[in-house]
């Protein structure tokens, strides 16, 4: 069975390189994907970055106006070091202008983000909950007064709503157990991390089952998913010494290649991907570090699209 008959499969927007990356590529690879059937498109969040990177929600919207139908995704935006009410609203922007294809992945993020963004990291945690609070309160209702101990709203008005009802999904990401139980209580899915290893994401997906339970919520039915970093070529040294590259030099990491990297020929690239899929995933995001026309078609073709 072809690995698109078992999950969803989304795509990376190439955004964050450490190479220029060509505006004409992120179209052909938007529309391509679309085109192929991938179900969604997506970018990760990043501003102050040594590799070249473009703003999330920007670019997503330029996605937008390329496509009809396939789904376009952030994951994640760290949500504390942003106002909740800007968030929300460029959200509801990309929503409305996208025919309702937007998905938010928001997270905790890492220290260097506060320090950063001048944003104390003291009360983090509280700050993340108001803000989905928030989000979703000015995403569904139409007036708004919101009295937090992080952030205050008195009469708020935001008109313009997701098309999306509720309101756009809200994916989470992180692999502590905190943050599993706050996905599980409060996100719509949940997304492991392209950095963390396929270790990590093993142990994560039967926590986040049994918290799911514990709230009452039937894990079939909440999306789990992996972002992976990959390459696929027909020799699986070059495929190997790409992914090796992306991970010493955009996260100065190199021993991530082998715990979180998938990499090597076709074969080789489905039965990896198949792997993760058997631990639980119901969909992953394939995010090729380079050559990302080529990537495109070359990975359809491992999980049966083309």
């Amino acid at each position: 069975m072809a690995l698109k008959d078992q999950i969803a499969l989304g795509m990376s927007l190439p955004h964050r390189s450490p190479d220029p990356i060509d505006v004409a590529v992120i179209r052909h690879v938007a529309q391509r994907a679309e085109a192929l059937g991938f179900r969604d498109l997506w970018v990760t969040d990043n501003t102050l970055d040594p590799a070249a990177c473009f703003a999330s929600l920007g670019l997503l919207t330029y996605a937008a106006a390329l496509t009809s139908t396939i789904r376009l995704g952030v994951s994640v935006l760290v949500l504390p070091v942003h106002n909740p009410i800007h968030v929300a609203h460029e959200v509801a922007t990309l929503d409305y202008l996208s025919g309702g294809r937007a998905i938010l992945g928001v997270g905790l993020g890492r220290d260097p983000h506060y320090v950063e963004f001048q944003v104390p990291r003291a009360r983090r945690v509280r700050r993340f909950l108001e803000g989905v609070e928030l989000m979703k309160a000015l995403w569904t209702q139409d007036s708004v007064t919101y009295d937090g101990e992080i952030f205050q709203l008195h009469d708020g008005v935001m008109a313009r709503k997701p098309v999306q009802k509720p309101h756009p999904p809200l994916w989470m990401g992180g692999g502590h157990p905190d943050a599993l139980r706050r996905a599980a209580a409060i996100a719509d899915g949940w997304m492991g991390a392209g950095g963390s290893g396929t270790a990590e994401f093993q142990h994560s997906v039967p926590a986040l089952r049994t918290a799911l339970e514990k709230c009452g919520r039937d894990p079939a039915a909440f999306p789990l998913s992996k972002r992976v970093f990959m390459s696929v070529h027909e020799r699986a040294d070059v495929a190997q010494a790409e992914v090796h590259r992306w991970f010493s030099d955009v996260y100065h990491n190199p021993g991530l290649t082998t715990r979180a990297g998938v990499y090597g020929t076709p074969a080789q690239v489905r039965e990896q991907l198949e792997a993760l899929a058997a631990m639980g995933a119901h969909h992953l995001l394939l995010n090729p570090v380079t050559r990302y026309a080529e990537q495109v078609e070359a990975l359809a073709e491992v999980v049966g699209l083309a």
